[in-house]
């Protein structure tokens, strides 16, 4: 299968690369990200791989079906950025992602909390500039207290199960 693979950049190429080592299909890199204006570049693709911020509108649709594209298939678990009646109408299949590792979204979100109470960011850029000055780099113990989680979905009673230690 020749594949169109839209908004691509350098840890795309290796994880794809890696993934058809067996060259199974021929993978052609663009760093543009796909719509209307760019939709002429899967020309001579079966299937256009797209991201996020790709735009798979009717007219985008459109256009890639009367390149002959029969697949979309996205780099993410969302699909909003794409209209689905017109991809069904056009028969234009779609496959995503069905979901991130809970635990590695989870375990970030907890990075990121614990960056933002100890001011990690702040003090990485003074120490940087050689100021070693603890003003206004003083966090508080996370230890007894205690966190609210709005959702528990998978990724939420994962972060759930982190901050309760």
């Amino acid at each position: 299968m020749r594949v169109a693979v839209f908004s691509t950049r350098p840890y795309d190429r290796q994880f794809l690369d890696l993934a058809n080592r067996e060259q199974r299909h021929t993978l052609t890199y663009l760093e543009q990200r796909l719509d209307a204006s760019t939709a002429s570049s899967a020309e001579g693709s079966n299937a256009v791989c797209a991201f996020v911020n790709d735009r798979l509108d009717a007219q985008v649709l459109e256009a890639l079906h009367r390149l002959g594209v029969q697949l979309v298939v996205l780099r993410s678990a969302g699909f909003n950025h794409v209209d689905l009646a017109a991809a069904a109408g056009l028969g234009i299949a779609v496959g995503r992602v069905p979901e991130y590792s809970p635990h590695a979204v989870a375990e970030h979100t907890a990075a990121l909390v614990l960056t933002l109470n100890r001011k990690i960011h702040r003090a990485y850029a003074r120490v940087r500039e050689g100021n070693f000055a603890l003003d206004g780099l003083l966090g508080f113990d996370l230890h007894g207290r205690t966190v609210g989680v709005i959702g528990t979905g998978k990724i939420g009673a994962c972060f759930a199960g982190i901050m309760a230690g």
